[in-house]
Formats: C-alpha cells, sequence, structure tokens
C-alpha cells in the first residue's frame, strides 16, 4: 500500500514539475516579446527624432510593417482602431507599438460566417 501511495505522489510532483516548466516557457516567451516590443519602440522613436522638428508626426511604421502611434490618444482614433466594421481586424494600436484587435471587424466576419451557414442548404 506504501509503494502505491508513494508511486502516485511521484507522479503527481512529475506533473506539476512539467506544469511549472510549461509556465516558464511561457514567462520567458512573453518576455522576449516585450523586450522585442521595447526595442521597436526604440527605434519608433529615433526615427521620429531624426526626421526635422516640423516633420515629426510620432506615427507611423518601424520596417514599413510594425505600426507605432505615440500621439495622445483620442475618442475618435479609439473608435476607429477598436470599431471599425469596414476596416482590417488587426489595426495600429492607439497608443504605443504594434497591433489591436478590431473588434467590428471581428463582428462582420462572425455575421458573414453565419449568414453562410444559415443560407447552406440543409442535409435531408
Amino acid at each position: 500500500m506504501g509503494a502505491i501511495a508513494g508511486s502516485l505522489a511521484e507522479r503527481r510532483g512529475a506533473g506539476t514539475l512539467l506544469a511549472m516548466d510549461a509556465e516558464k516557457k511561457k514567462s520567458n516567451i512573453r518576455d522576449i516579446w516585450r523586450l522585442a516590443l521595447a526595442i521597436i519602440g526604440v527605434i519608433a522613436i529615433v526615427q521620429e527624432l531624426r526626421k526635422p522638428p516640423d516633420e515629426r508626426t510620432w506615427h507611423g511604421k518601424v520596417a514599413d510593417f510594425v505600426p507605432y502611434d505615440f500621439r495622445m490618444p483620442t475618442i475618435g482614433r479609439m473608435r476607429s482602431t477598436y470599431w471599425d466594421p469596414e476596416g482590417p481586424i488587426l489595426a495600429g494600436k492607439v497608443f504605443g507599438v504594434g497591433w489591436a484587435p478590431n473588434l467590428g471587424a471581428l463582428t462582420r466576419m462572425a455575421g458573414n460566417l453565419r449568414a453562410k451557414q444559415d443560407s447552406a442548404p440543409q442535409p435531408s
């Protein structure tokens, strides 16, 4: 009986170690992602500071790919970023570096999928 209980405890301990390893990997990936965004943010600031003062817009793209926006957020930009049914699924963040989900576009896509399912012929 003691051997069985010990064996179960060892298995439970191994499972806990595997869960801890998985959590540590997630944490490492998250840290690398944050570092990459911070580096891109610094590049974006340097990119703006290299321009003459009257040409600085404080928004654009790094390497024509990663969007950035360091302007003060406005309600209009928040709305067009997070709720624009006609816009792209991913839009540049209202403030910062990277992308944000456009919930309006996602809702439109879900509606389109639902309409296709509803109009599809039903099996007999």
